[in-house]
């Protein structure tokens, strides 16, 4: 497989592909060429960020001997210089999309991609990231849940109300789980090189607890979604698969097994929302 699918990490998209979904199907009235830049912002911004981490974590050392999927850095696949290039024409990509959409709806959503953009960035990169000292999952439900799903709804509506807001948190929750996965694989490896995650914080037992608790609530947020539309009764069939995750984290799955869980995690994410996004579009 080509180096740079590999570095882009094309199994986190479904996080990038899900709030434009929901966000783009509660519209009453659908611009499809605005979807398709929201969408192109989106990937983009969920590629420049893997290969942010991979550029920013390889020349710190901390993805050596990793457990995870192949980074290019550490790996030795690619050099830095390279990975920090694909970084930022992936960044240049959302940049430009972002433009058109801005001067399609409001230039006020200039500054919302430009705080995005650094946010990205910001995770693993810069003196002080603040991935390092626990705040990776906050970020992930705030940008890749709430900013993108309101986002995605406002540059059809140019409107904002409660029913988005409740729609988008379930994506943004399941956005935080992916991440509380990977933290959870990497726990031993990132305590060593002092990368205060949220799972080094808490420790293996209670990251597997924080892990079920957010499925559980995802699963919960989207049932109570009925108050929007009844048809959103659909996510139950997403039941069976957040208990298949949730069973084999407290099982105490584990290394290459929380890849497993992490893939499967992104999928239910992506079935959720599509499930969401095809309820509001009947």
């Amino acid at each position: 497989m080509n180096k740079w699918i590999i570095g882009a990490r094309v199994k986190t998209l479904p996080a990038a592909i899900s709030p434009v979904l929901v966000g783009t199907f509660y519209s009453l009235e659908i611009n499809w060429i605005n979807a398709l830049l929201a969408l192109i912002v989106s990937l983009s911004l969920q590629v420049a960020v893997n290969y942010a981490n991979d550029y920013s974590d390889g020349i710190r050392g901390t993805d050596t001997n990793r457990v995870g999927p192949i980074r290019l850095v550490a790996s030795g696949l690619a050099s830095a210089k390279s990975v920090k290039a694909a970084s930022y024409i992936s960044f240049l990509i959302a940049v430009t999309a972002g433009s058109l959409i801005s001067l399609n709806v409001s230039l006020w959503l200039i500054p919302v991609g430009g705080i995005s953009i650094l946010a990205a960035w910001g995770y693993t990169g810069g003196k002080q990231p603040y991935g390092y000292l626990g705040f990776g999952e906050l970020s992930v439900f705030v940008f890749f849940g709430l900013v993108a799903t309101v986002g995605s709804y406002y540059i059809q509506s140019e409107q904002l109300n409660w029913q988005i807001l409740l729609l988008s948190v379930p994506v943004g929750v399941l956005s935080c789980a992916i991440l509380v996965i990977n933290n959870l694989r990497d726990l031993p490896k990132d305590a060593l090189v002092s990368k205060r995650t949220v799972a080094v914080r808490i420790g293996d037992l209670n990251t597997r607890k924080f892990f079920t608790f957010l499925l559980i609530t995802a699963q919960v947020l989207a049932f109570t979604a009925i108050t929007i539309d009844q048809l959103i009764v659909l996510t139950l069939v997403c039941v069976p698969f957040t208990y298949q995750a949730i069973r084999q984290v407290l099982d105490g799955a584990k290394d290459a097994e929380l890849i497993n869980v992490l893939n499967n995690t992104a999928r239910l994410q992506l079935l959720m929302s599509a499930l969401i996004a095809a309820a509001l579009y009947i």
